[in-house]
């Protein structure tokens, strides 16, 4: 009798502890009895009948994300494949229909996305396609919003994470991109050049500005010299026309001694007057007639008159005939 009481009392507490559950937060527990549905509960310690009561499942009241891959066509023939991510949770005040309605969520989803973008992507280009994603998103999470709510889910976001085109067409782009990068460039270069060159101008301009202007203030200092030359020779004594005539031979030969002083000097000086080419050639001719004559006048003297040798008797058995001396 003993043995039996303590079964039963042991017996009696594995219900009483199997009669409690807890939840956690963030999630909810399906309760149905005898097969049906009959209570939702929530976060904490909960209390359910043994043996009537079963715990049918739990739902995730968490915010859930689903990756997406679909391969769809643009409206200029170029195969992509794009990744949709779907942010959602379940509805806390729609549990039921959430646990009950729908057996794979997510596949439901997935269908869902998959006819969005396959509708829309079509429509655009590939260009258009990059830069008008966010209006995907949007179409994607206005029908999503439609279709779950009704089984109890909440689209929280959509976004369109990745875009990812053929290989071969991705290096199109690139080299498209590096096309017109190198040609900004190139106008970017051609434009410097020409503010270079622009800039060259201006300064060379200037300065044959004040090269000029140093020329002629130089030449405005010479003549204020000459005249100041010119007023002393006057003072003592000299005219006006002598001074001027002693100024230019004195010019001329301070001229000559300063092209004598460079050594490497390759300067021949010739005269500028209007007959200065006709003396040159009557002076050129001349020198050349003298030298023929120098050269023939050479030859004449060098000229010998060579006389025959006479020719001498051998003697065999006669004497030689020798000179007479003092005759």
């Amino acid at each position: 009798m003993g043995t039996a009481f303590i079964i039963l009392l042991v017996l009696a507490f594995f219900i009483l502890m199997s009669s409690f559950f807890t939840v956690k937060q963030q999630s909810s527990v399906i309760i149905e009895r005898f097969g049906k549905f009959h209570s939702v509960r929530n976060s904490g310690l909960q209390l359910k009948i043994p043996v009537v009561d079963r715990l049918a499942g739990r739902v995730n009241l968490k915010i859930q994300q689903l990756d997406v891959i679909i391969e769809t066509k643009t409206k200029d023939n170029v195969f992509i494949k794009m990744k949709v991510s779907v942010q959602f949770k379940v509805i806390q005040e729609k549990v039921y229909d959430a646990f009950y309605k729908l057996e794979y969520p997510h596949d439901q989803i997935t269908a869902y996305v998959f006819d969005v973008v396959r509708a829309e992507v079509p429509k655009l280009k590939l260009d258009d396609v990059f830069e008008r994603k966010d209006d995907i998103a949007i179409a994607v999470k206005r029908e999503l919003n439609e279709a779950m709510t009704t089984y109890g889910y909440d689209i929280i976001n959509t976004l369109v994470t990745d875009i990812d085109p053929d290989i071969q067409v991705k290096n199109a782009m690139n080299r498209i991109n590096a096309a017109d990068r190198e040609k900004t460039a190139a106008e970017f270069e051609a434009e410097s050049s020409r503010i270079r060159i622009v800039a060259k101008a201006k300064a060379e301009a200037e300065s044959k500005r004040l090269q000029g202007q140093g020329i002629a203030d130089q030449r405005r200092e010479i003549a204020r010299g000459l005249v100041e030359s010119v007023e002393v020779l006057n003072n003592v004594g000299i005219n006006s026309q002598e001074a001027s005539a002693l100024i230019v031979v004195t010019q001329h030969y301070d001229t000559l001694q300063a092209i004598g002083a460079d050594a490497n000097s390759n300067l021949i000086l010739l005269p500028n007057s209007p007959q200065a080419g006709s003396d040159m050639l009557n002076n050129m001719v001349a020198s050349f007639t003298a030298s023929n004559q120098v050269g023939e006048m050479m030859k004449k003297n060098n000229k010998k008159v060579v006389k025959p040798k006479p020719i001498q008797p051998q003697s065999g058995y006669e004497d030689d005939i020798l000179p007479e001396s003092g005759q």
